[in-house]
């Protein structure tokens, strides 16, 4: 059989897999994407989309869609004992910061389907039942030996290659790349399950206990929730030695609800690993998602930020592809995402602590005096501006990359940071930003200096930037934090290059002959 050419190798057609292929597709980038299941996931899996996520597919059409596909959760409920204790509004929680300021609950069966759709609609597919065997990689690409589920031997011959393979990846493997962290000892449980009882469907409801943690999230339909909770500290069975009907009893024990659960559609019990990989890529392949990170499933975390992980990666490909940028480039995907990667760890460890620890006074804090206060914490702005930007990715930044320059302004947006959201004409400022490519964006009052600016970096254009001149309104001046004049480069992937008051198209070039080697 003759060997296959393409671009790039994605291994695993989960969330990660498909979302780097539209963005792959999004790039003009050829791939070929394999995954050893017989086709998507046919689970809920993971449940939470967060507002970065969304910016991303507003790029490809695929925003609205997913929304439709889920279901807005509109506060968390606390309960202790039985009873509410608490209340948090999430729809006002991040107005002005998103133009998706909210919680979206939509099944991963739903969501793989989504991204499959989008990838068919554009002629390319998924090699099922296609397993990674072995690969080697030298200066001119990689050569990968894939078996078919037919037990037919494949080579695929690819310039790079991306292990979006899962925890337990070959990819990172066969790399020698060391997964490094620890294992909670208490076992988690998940079950997709029909409830008719207490429970309101429009709110995330969570029940505090004194060493373990239950909440329920609402699924769109009749009386459909995901349960996700944590067996207490020495619970002596192993993983799959426990019955859902033991699930059923941990709940009722910890919940003290009234519930009655009629119909379980899936359950599963794990243990949770919190690890990252000490390096994000070696040579010409990659890892994304679970195989170079893993953790609590607190704040709704891991699969956006594989999503993210891709976004980050496809842009550094499509130029290195097009002979526009080199290993230094693509060495910046390694060093950005793997200090996300090490933040992420740190601030689901200490959310779990927090949500489940069996210490008497974190014990105490959670279950007597955090569900009480909790309403009036989110009610300050200070509060929201923290916790929204934390959880929903919005705040994730790059500002100690080297693609990150800055010549001395002191505004409130550093380089590095991901552009923030306000409207232009009514419209979200992304709805500028779609084309798959750098964005120079002048912010001036004074037409024919605009002009001027505009014809001087169109003169030495490289064909890697889109234009933009817009106006210095009130809301621009208030978020950036000046009332002068200025400039912005913004990366494809919309995180700000450099922000300067004096850009000329030599700077611009030098630029990008620093990054693009």
């Amino acid at each position: 059989m003759e060997p296959i050419s393409t671009d790039v190798l994605i291994v695993g057609a989960g969330p990660t897999g498909l979302a780097l292929a539209c963005q792959c597709l999004r790039y003009a980038i050829d791939f070929v994407l394999i995954d050893t299941k017989e086709t998507i996931t046919p689970f809920s899996k993971a449940l939470g989309v967060q507002a970065r996520t969304l910016e991303i597919y507003e790029q490809i059409n695929l925003a609205d869609q997913l929304v439709e596909l889920g279901l807005l959760a509109h506060g968390v409920r606390f309960f202790e004992g039985g009873q509410m204790r608490g209340e948090v509004n999430l729809d006002d929680l991040a107005t002005g910061l998103s133009a998706y300021p909210f919680l979206l609950i939509v099944e991963q069966n739903k969501h793989e389907k989504l991204l499959l759709d989008h990838i068919a609609s554009h002629g390319k597919g998924v090699e099922w039942q296609h397993e990674l065997i072995d690969f080697a990689q030298d200066e001119n690409g990689v050569t990968a030996q894939v078996k078919t589920a037919g037990g037919e031997s494949k080579t695929i011959q690819a310039q790079y290659l991306a292990g979006c393979d899962g925890a337990k990846s070959l990819v990172r493997h066969r790399l020698g790349l060391e997964f490094e962290g620890s294992t909670f000892e208490r076992l988690f449980y998940v079950a997709d399950v029909e409830i008719q009882g207490q429970l309101n469907h429009e709110f995330v409801q969570v029940c505090l206990a004194q060493s373990t943690i239950t909440a329920f999230f609402p699924i769109k339909g009749k009386d459909r929730y995901r349960i996700v909770g944590t067996f207490p500290e020495g619970h002596d069975k192993n993983e799959g030695e426990i019955l859902y009907e033991e699930i059923e009893r941990q709940i009722v024990a910890d919940t003290q609800l009234t519930l009655d659960i009629s119909h379980v559609n899936w359950f599963s019990v794990y243990k949770v690993h919190s690890r990252h990989v000490q390096r994000f890529s070696r040579g010409r392949c990659f890892l994304a998602g679970d195989a170079a990170h893993v953790h609590t499933p607190a704040g709704a975390q891991g699969m956006n930020t594989g999503i993210q992980d891709g976004y980050n990666l496809a842009w550094k490909l499509a130029l290195a592809l097009r002979g526009r940028g080199g290993a230094d480039l693509l060495d910046t995907y390694n060093n950005e995402r793997l200090e996300n990667a090490r933040n992420l760890i740190k601030t689901t460890d200490r959310f779990f602590d927090f949500g489940a620890s069996p210490d008497p006074v974190i014990a105490y804090l959670r279950t007597h005096i955090f569900p009480h206060i909790a309403s009036f914490m989110m009610s300050l702005d200070t509060v929201k501006h923290l916790i929204f930007p934390l959880v929903s990715q919005i705040g994730i930044h790059y500002r100690h990359s080297k693609l990150s320059k800055s010549d001395g302004l002191h505004l409130s947006v550093n380089a590095g940071d991901r552009m923030p959201y306000f409207l232009w004409e009514g419209d979200s400022i992304y709805s500028l930003l779609q084309q798959p490519k750098f964005h120079y964006i002048i912010f001036d009052n004074d037409e024919n200096r605009k002009a001027a600016i505009e014809h001087e970096i169109a003169m030495g254009d490289t064909g890697l930037i889109d234009f933009h001149s817009l106006p210095l309104t009130p809301d621009v001046m208030k978020i950036f934090g000046t009332q002068k004049p200025f400039h912005l480069l913004l990366r494809p992937d919309n995180y700000i290059a450099f922000i300067t008051d004096k850009a000329t198209p030599a700077e611009v070039q030098a630029y990008f002959d620093g990054i693009l080697k």
